[in-house]
């Protein structure tokens, strides 16, 4: 008789574990909870977006602000380096002179940073 409970006794707990419905040993570390598991991913978003995301947007708007606050007669240094005095404004093209009697056209997103103002230091 005792030898067919540890048997059936045998039996159950395999089909509990089987069944992952065995209970946790005595002391046994408890598995993390899915909130538990999204705490650190949730950290990793906001510092990446605090560090990094948040940051470049600050500066996108800066040099939107920069580029619809563009007159005649501002001096600029486009992205490729170029430096010259606003000519011609247009709504995506501005004309540059780059030297007396020279004069480009390029796109008003290529400008990087406004220098001076009629003359004035930025």
């Amino acid at each position: 008789m005792m030898k067919s409970l540890v048997v059936f006794g045998l039996i159950a707990a395999g089909q509990a574990f089987a069944d992952g419905t065995a209970a946790p040993a005595a002391g046994a570390p408890q598995p993390p909870g899915t909130f538990s598991m999204l705490v650190p991913f949730i950290a990793m978003f906001a510092v990446m977006y605090f560090l990094m995301i948040r940051p470049q947007q600050k500066k996108m708007k800066e040099q939107q602000s920069m580029l619809n606050a563009l007159a005649d007669g501002d001096e600029v240094v486009t992205a490729a380096g170029i430096i010259g005095k606003v000519k011609k404004l247009d709504e995506r093209v501005v004309t540059l002179e780059i030297d007396r009697g020279v004069e480009i056209k390029l796109l008003k997103s290529t400008i990087a940073q406004k220098t001076s103002s009629a003359g004035k230091t930025a």
